[in-house]
């Protein structure tokens, strides 16, 4: 069985997720850890469970998820993988913070990239890769069949959808993205999103608002 840890990162309230099983094994999703403080906390918690990183997964590259990457990166010695459509956006983060006065961004590259379709392995937990466009040209998500989860990044949200007003967004791709990938999964599947509460399949087809 893995274990879906979660912090709340950043002034953008982000959802950074470190992943595990009983092998001790771990990933590191979207870090978004930005002040010394946060990322202190993110490495603390690895260190005091004797975890052993084994790679950083970008559900996409927003600002938001990416401040701490290259921290976790160069801590960990792990590699940054990611979906090759999101480079763009991987690129302009360091102008975008220069434009909004948010300090402390060390850019990152990435090392390798995935497609949907693969699966990725650590320890004893497979995630298979989807790809979901619209929130950014390159998102993806990843699925634990076995355990019923999926860490959504910015698609969908508790009661709500991902953003679509950002260069390269389009709002007819994520609700085609929302509907084929993440409503055709059984209503038990729980959603690990970016940002807020977790959720469900089955609670967002009934109650989200975008789909009424």
């Amino acid at each position: 069985m893995s274990t879906v840890k979660k912090f709340i990162f950043s002034p953008f309230s982000e959802n950074t997720y470190v992943v595990y099983d009983d092998s001790d094994e771990a990933i590191i999703v979207d870090p978004g850890c930005l002040a010394q403080h946060e990322k202190e906390e993110l490495k603390a918690f690895i260190t005091s469970n004797g975890l052993k990183p084994k790679a950083l997964l970008q559900t996409h590259t927003h600002l938001d998820h990416v401040f701490g990457s290259a921290y976790v990166k160069r801590n960990f010695n792990i590699k940054m993988y990611m979906h090759r459509a999101d480079l763009p956006v991987l690129s302009d983060v360091e102008n975008r913070c220069k434009t909004w006065g948010i300090p402390g961004y060390e850019p990152v590259e990435a090392d390798e990239f995935l497609e949907e379709g693969e699966q990725f392995t650590f320890g004893n937990t497979t995630l298979d890769i989807i790809w979901v466009p619209g929130h950014a040209p390159g998102h993806l998500a990843f699925i634990n069949h076995k355990e019923k989860y999926v860490l959504g990044g910015d698609c969908l949200f508790k009661g709500s959808i991902g953003r679509t007003d950002f260069p390269l967004c389009s709002h007819e791709d994520l609700m085609n993205s929302i509907r084929k990938k993440f409503f055709t999964l059984p209503d038990d599947y729980t959603i690990y999103a970016g940002h807020m509460d977790e959720t469900t399949v089955g609670f967002e087809k009934k109650f989200n608002p975008f789909f009424k």
